[in-house]
């Protein structure tokens, strides 16, 4: 009868194995979470920030302030998600999962604004995005005048970026822009509000090249500039880039890289989207026109 004889390198074996399962440990995906309301119509809002985030290889996280019944014709009823479960998304998902950057859409009271700043001091993301969503597409306002001067006083000095567009810097400075040459003194000025930096986007000005202007404080700035896409396809494109921003921010990028980036993926994704047509209003970008594979980061 035969004897077992331990074999020499099976310890070694097994040390090759415990490290190979750490190794995989250590890998984890881009999370970027979105905060923002929901759009049934799936063109904007907290469904055209995860299509981005997916379509950009990161995995993404929403908390959802609004629920919407929205098409390509406008919004036909808003139900307003009550402050404290939205603190109850916050902490599920950044207790358990975590966020390595997060994009905020469109808050429409006082007390959710007061719920995201203290989800920001509480759990110190490395970057926030926000796009300031006051005014829609037809110039109407969309949150009251006690909402937004919450969100300058809370939110533009905890956020790594604003994304405001025209009309919603028009608001905040009290005075009208009308050439792209006054981009980089709006930029400037909106700064005074507590940001940490703007990207003023100027796709409301006339002419055959959209501009945008990107800003820091003691900085000269920078334009970004493109000629303008002919599409009637373009409802979303302001949570589309911030989320676009979000993500590159969250797979490593400095922030005039994220936000060179973001602009070419929303550029592809209006030219792709400009010969569909979904619904008889304004419709989507083609957020899948080009997805990536997901990305994994190493954790410490």
């Amino acid at each position: 009868m035969g004897c077992i004889v331990p074999d020499p390198k099976a310890p070694q074996a097994g040390l090759r194995m415990i490290q190979v399962m750490n190794e995989k440990k250590s890998f984890s995906y881009a999370r970027v979470l979105t905060i923002a309301g929901s759009d049934s119509g799936g063109g904007a809002g907290i469904q055209a920030d995860l299509k981005t985030i997916a379509a950009l290889g990161c995995y993404g996280l929403s908390a959802l302030t609004a629920l919407t019944a929205q098409n390509t014709l406008g919004v036909q009823a808003i139900h307003a998600v009550p402050p404290a479960f939205l603190k109850a998304q916050l902490q599920s998902v950044l207790d358990d999962i975590g966020a390595d950057a997060i994009k905020i859409g469109m808050l429409h009271a006082p007390e959710i604004v007061e719920v995201v700043a203290w989800a920001i001091d509480q759990y110190r993301p490395a970057h926030v995005v926000l796009d300031p969503v006051m005014v829609a597409t037809s110039g109407d306002r969309l949150i009251a005048q006690e909402t937004v001067a919450e969100l300058v006083r809370q939110l533009f000095p905890r956020a790594s970026l604003i994304t405001p567009n025209l009309d919603e810097a028009e608001w905040l400075l009290g005075r009208p822009i009308v050439s792209a040459q006054e981009l980089p003194q709006a930029a400037t000025d909106l700064l005074g509000f507590g940001a940490q930096s703007v990207l003023l986007k100027g796709g409301h000005l006339k002419g055959e090249q959209v501009v945008d202007w990107l800003q820091w404080p003691g900085q000269t700035g920078q334009s970004l500039s493109n000629p303008r896409i002919d599409s009637p396809n373009v409802h979303g494109t302001g949570c589309t880039l911030s989320s676009a921003i979000a993500s590159h921010l969250a797979l490593g990028h400095r922030l005039p890289e994220a936000v060179a980036l973001s602009r070419q993926y929303i550029l592809g994704a209006i030219a792709a989207g400009a010969d569909y047509r979904l619904g008889q209003g304004h419709g989507p970008l083609n957020h899948g026109h080009a997805p990536r594979s997901t990305q994994r980061l190493v954790r410490s």
